[in-house]
């Protein structure tokens, strides 16, 4: 695991160095072709840029459904009007990443890089774009483009397109990228439409930040919508990379939260995090008995199909239930009479629009949540996925884009 200071003192030489180009970057996209001055691995070289060709860019990628992952150079969309490119610092493993690429969610295009909690330095802006300028802190999460016309687009809920027009950071077809499909943040650079980038505040570190692009505004948004209040009984069910953060939101929050998970050895984490009781969910589920009817919400983070009906019963009559876990097929099994007896409202949530997502990475800057993290580099990715699956991950592995 690296150190934070080491990876500060790092980026602050890279921030520096694209500050001080930034100027002739600028003069220059004035001019038809857009040649720009870009910081390469080694700080004492200058790589000339061709704004207006395709973006030579190094990531990662699955190549099958196998789940295993390797170097791949590819070429992502020249810098548009309305684009921004970024050099990518960190990008975090989401679990999401592993069900699509292992194709559970359906069939998939390879080669595919994955990674959707993407965070960096803006290298260079298109004519149109006001909303960043070379050397700015920008985030981008799970979503790189839509119609930008319709009510929900309009509106702040970019990823409930009206007209279906929602491009996914990775995987999604894209006429306009040279690999016919979007792809993701296990990768050195990035293009994306400016609206679809987040600003990172300078109070919160790079690599804490990666994570709240995906697993931070998974959670904060269903949590913000459920308007619980302070002292209400909160319940959050796995306490993974989501989970985690979920308990965190919600004890900042006011909560008395309640942690159900099926691995001991997180029980002294959790509970550094400041909740009211850790539960070690067992096999039978007897000892979650004795929570029946006993709180006002739960959010469930957990990715596989489970048992539902234990966790469904926790709650109050007119309690709440959210399921946020995205499990194999996109499908869960539910007893619907069981539902019925114990009269607690069933939903869905799926992450958040843009809006909501600059506000959950300024929230938790601001409150100083921050998500528990270990550093890898490039060539780690394989064992830190074997790790997520294992339950062994605790509880982001964010990767230093530099070893791409």
């Amino acid at each position: 695991m690296k150190t934070q200071d080491n990876q500060e003192n790092k980026g602050q030489s890279r921030r520096n160095f694209i500050k001080q180009s930034g100027t002739v970057g600028a003069g220059m996209m004035l001019m038809g072709s857009i040649p720009l001055f870009a910081n390469s691995k080694n700080e004492e070289e200058k790589e000339i840029i061709d704004m207006s060709k395709n973006i030579k860019t190094k990531g990662y990628a699955a190549k099958d459904e196998s789940g295993k992952l390797s170097p791949w150079e590819f070429e992502r969309r020249p810098v548009g009007d309305d684009d921004i490119l970024i050099d990518i610092k960190f990008a975090s493993i989401c679990h999401s990443d592993i069900h699509q690429e292992k194709g559970h969610w359906g069939k998939q295009q390879y080669p595919q890089v994955p990674g959707h909690e993407i965070v960096g330095v803006v290298a260079a802006v298109g004519k149109n774009v006001t909303k960043f300028k070379v050397g700015d802190r920008a985030g981008v999460g799970c979503m790189v483009d839509s119609c930008m016309e319709c009510e929900s687009c309009t509106h702040g809920e970019e990823h409930f397109c009206d007209r279906g027009e929602t491009k996914f950071t990775y995987g999604a077809p894209s006429d306009a990228e040279p690999t016919g499909i979007t792809q993701g943040g296990y990768s050195d650079k990035i293009v994306v439409r400016d609206h679809f980038a987040v600003h990172i505040p300078d109070h919160i570190t790079f690599e804490e930040a990666a994570p709240l692009l995906c697993a931070g505004i998974t959670t904060y948004s269903p949590l913000m919508r459920a308007q619980f209040k302070v002292g209400d009984k909160v319940g959050v069910a796995g306490i993974g990379g989501l989970g985690h953060l979920a308990v965190k939101i919600a004890v900042s929050k006011g909560a008395e939260v309640y942690a159900f998970t099926t691995t001991p050895d997180k029980v002294e984490d959790i509970k550094s995090w400041g909740v009211k009781e850790v539960i070690v969910v067992d096999d039978e589920f007897k000892n979650m008995q004795a929570y029946n009817k006993t709180l006002d919400y739960m959010i469930s983070t957990i990715p596989y199909q489970f048992n539902v009906t234990p966790y469904v019963m926790c709650l109050k009559p007119g309690g709440t239930f959210t399921f946020v876990g995205m499990p194999e097929g996109s499908e869960i099994i539910i007893n619907n009479l069981m539902l019925a007896f114990a009269r607690v409202n069933f939903n869905s949530s799926l992450i958040g629009g843009i809006p909501e997502t600059q506000e959950v990475v300024h929230y938790c800057a601001d409150n100083g949540i921050k998500p528990s993290i270990e550093i890898i580099d490039a060539n780690q990715i394989n064992n830190a996925w074997d790790k997520v699956v294992n339950k062994e991950a605790r509880y982001r592995y964010v990767i230093d884009a530099s070893t791409f």
